[in-house]
């Protein structure tokens, strides 16, 4: 492989202790060199299948569970088969979790490594633009329900975080938007400057690997900023919720037929026409957003959204507070703030005309 490396590591401070993400210019050579009778391996069994021959060791050590990349496989349902699977393997406290895949796979290594014996270590090699540009860090695990998704969850970080851009290479190209879509939300949050670049460097992100590594890190010093001051999500961190509360209801309504950062940049630009509908942010700044927007959720313009389903999944996001719905909203460019909105006519008017006329 070709060394593209620009950055080396980031430290991230957690309640564990620190931890680093690294990149790296070979991911799979430090993946094989785990292999022991200490590490169990859970894979993504896409990835399995497209690098079978650069996995070939790994893919045969005596500890792999393969996991299909769904919001089915990160249900409290399957939980317990891959808890027999571990136990089976002869899991103890002190082996190690090794986690290749996206945030499917992140999401189920992290909560078995917490719950397991109380806690065991894991490794997180993040195969997806999202993973690598957000989720990997920040220490969140979420599992999905009673049909409400990411009700259950823990904090629990990776002791290792290895990132390789080059493995990006083989996303589709929605997968690969999906994870602008959580570029975006950062930029957003952190300013009119950081949203005018990646606007201006949207189109060379999947062509140049040296400046989407750029945004890379990038989106991961912005958010660390944030994790580390509230790790546990109480305060500040609930801004990184940006376009999530939208978004898992758009996810819900379409029965997941939308991609999580496709549904996010979806759900940023709903929270933002609620901004503009409330006085709060105004037209001209909403069209520059919703410009970028737009194009990254290109080809979901159309795609049905029932309404009443809809505002029934926003009704039970877990953020809410009593009767109210607790939203991020952006007031204007790098003004992003907490604010409680009541579910009537309203505000279902508002999403009405988004979901028909503005996304259009």
């Amino acid at each position: 492989m070709v060394d593209l490396l620009v950055f080396d590591s980031l430290p991230i401070q957690s309640y564990q202790g620190a931890y680093e993400a690294h990149f790296s210019a070979n991911m799979f050579s430090e993946i094989n060199a785990t292999i022991s009778e200490k590490t169990h391996f859970i894979v993504d069994e896409n990835i399995a299948k497209l690098y079978q021959n650069e996995l070939k060791s790994c893919l045969s050590a005596p500890s792999i569970l393969f996991i299909h990349a769904s919001e089915e496989s990160k249900s409290l349902e399957k939980i317990p088969y891959y808890i027999k699977h571990l136990i089976d393997q002869g899991v103890r406290r002190h082996h190690t979790l090794i986690a290749i895949g996206g945030g499917i796979v992140q999401d189920i290594t992290a909560f078995l490594a917490t719950v397991l014996m109380r806690g065991i270590d894991w490794h997180f090699y993040p195969t997806t633009l999202l993973a690598q540009a957000d989720s990997c860090i920040g220490s969140k695990s979420s599992i999905n329900a009673y049909g409400i998704k990411n009700i259950l969850g823990t904090f629990m970080p990776p002791k290792k975080i290895i990132i390789d851009t080059q493995i990006l290479e083989t996303l589709s190209e929605i997968d690969f938007r999906s994870g602008i879509g959580e570029i975006l939300k950062i930029h957003l949050i952190e300013g009119l400057h950081a949203l005018e670049a990646i606007s201006n460097d949207y189109g060379m992100l999947k062509k140049d690997k040296k400046i989407l590594q750029k945004y890379i890190y990038a989106s991961l010093k912005m958010k660390k900023k944030i994790i580390e001051e509230d790790e546990f999500d109480k305060k500040i961190r609930n801004i990184l919720n940006y376009g999530h509360s939208f978004g898992h209801a758009i996810e819900s309504a379409t029965q997941y037929a939308i991609p999580h950062g496709i549904a996010v940049t979806l759900g940023i630009d709903m929270a933002n026409y609620l901004s503009l509908n409330l006085g709060e942010l105004n037209q001209a700044n909403f069209d520059r957003i919703h410009k970028t927007l737009a194009i990254n959720y290109q080809g979901f313009e159309k795609h049905p959204v029932s309404l009443d389903t809809f505002l029934n999944a926003i009704s039970k996001d877990k953020k809410n507070s009593d009767n109210k719905l607790k939203l991020i909203l952006n007031n204007d460019v790098g003004k992003v703030e907490i604010i409680e909105q009541e579910n009537n006519l309203f505000f279902k008017n508002v999403c009405e005309r988004y979901l028909n006329e503005v996304r259009c």
